[in-house]
C-alpha cells in the first residue's frame, strides 16, 4: 500500500498578526500570534483547530491560503512553498485548495448553478461543456442536484453551506480549508456538513476545520489540534471522550 501523500507540511513557523497582508518587511510584521509551529497534514485526513477566540487557528488558515505571509519557518502546501511564494502566484494556490467560510460568501445576484460557474470561469475553465459536467458532478456530491437553479435565498442555512463546500471542490482541491463552517447551523445541518466532510476525505482530499463545536469532536472524531498560548498541541480525542 502506497504511503500517503503530505498536502501540508510546517516547519518551525512563526505566525504574525499583519496590518498590511503581504509585507514580508520584519518592521510591518505584527504581534506574533503563534511560534514554533510544527505540523504535517496528508491526504484524505480530516484534522480539527480548536482553541478559544484570538489563539491563531485563523491566523494560520489565513497563512495557508496566503492571505498573510510567511515569514519565519517553512511550509508548504499543495505543492507550493510559502516561505517563497510569489504575489502572483497567490491565485494559482488558491485555485489548488478549497476554502469555505462561516458565512458562505455566496453571489446573492446567482443561482446555485451560476455561483459555481462564476468561480470556474474566474479560475481559467473555458469549456462550457466540462464546465456543466464539472457542476453537475459537484452538485450531486453535496446533495444539492435538484437545486442548480435556486437562489441563495431560496436554500436553507445547510443548504448554502453545501454550495460552498461544492464551490470549494469544482477544482478538485487535495485539501480545503473551513473557518467555523458549522458555525451559524442548527445541530441537524451540522451533522450534515461533518457527514459530506467524512464522504469527501474518503475520496482522498484533506480537510483543515476550525471549530467551536465541541459536539463535531465527539460525534464526528478525528485528529485533533489545539492551540493555546501562542502553541499547538495534538489531542487524544478517544482519552478526552473515552
Amino acid at each position: 500500500m502506497n504511503e500517503k501523500e503530505s498536502v501540508i507540511s510546517l516547519r518551525g513557523v512563526s505566525v504574525y498578526h499583519s496590518q498590511t497582508p503581504w509585507s514580508r518587511s520584519s518592521r510591518k510584521r505584527g504581534e506574533e500570534v503563534l511560534s514554533d509551529i510544527n505540523l504535517t497534514v496528508k491526504e484524505g485526513e480530516m484534522v480539527y483547530f480548536i482553541g478559544r477566540v484570538g489563539s491563531g487557528k485563523s491566523s494560520l488558515l489565513r497563512t495557508l491560503y496566503a492571505e498573510l505571509p510567511l515569514l519565519e519557518g517553512e511550509g508548504e502546501i499543495a505543492g507550493f512553498n510559502l516561505r517563497t511564494l510569489r504575489r502572483r502566484d497567490i491565485q494559482q494556490l488558491r485555485r489548488s485548495i478549497g476554502i469555505v467560510f462561516q458565512d458562505c460568501q455566496l453571489l446573492t445576484d446567482r443561482n446555485a448553478f451560476q455561483n459555481l460557474h462564476y468561480v470556474m470561469r474566474a479560475t481559467g475553465w473555458r469549456d462550457e461543456v466540462k464546465m456543466r459536467q464539472r457542476i453537475e458532478t459537484v452538485l450531486g456530491v453535496v446533495g444539492l442536484q435538484h437545486k442548480a437553479y435556486k437562489m441563495p435565498y431560496e436554500l436553507s442555512g445547510g443548504e448554502q453551506q453545501r454550495l460552498t463546500i461544492a464551490r470549494a471542490l469544482v477544482n478538485d482541491p487535495k485539501i480545503i480549508l473551513a473557518d467555523e463552517p458549522t458555525g451559524n447551523l442548527d445541530p441537524a445541518s451540522s451533522d450534515e456538513i461533518m457527514e459530506l466532510f467524512r464522504r469527501i476525505t474518503r475520496d482522498g482530499c484533506a480537510i483543515i476545520m476550525s471549530t467551536h463545536n465541541i459536539s463535531n469532536l465527539e460525534l464526528f472524531p478525528a485528529r485533533t489540534i489545539r492551540f493555546s498560548k501562542g502553541h499547538i498541541e495534538e489531542l487524544d480525542v478517544k482519552q478526552l471522550f473515552g
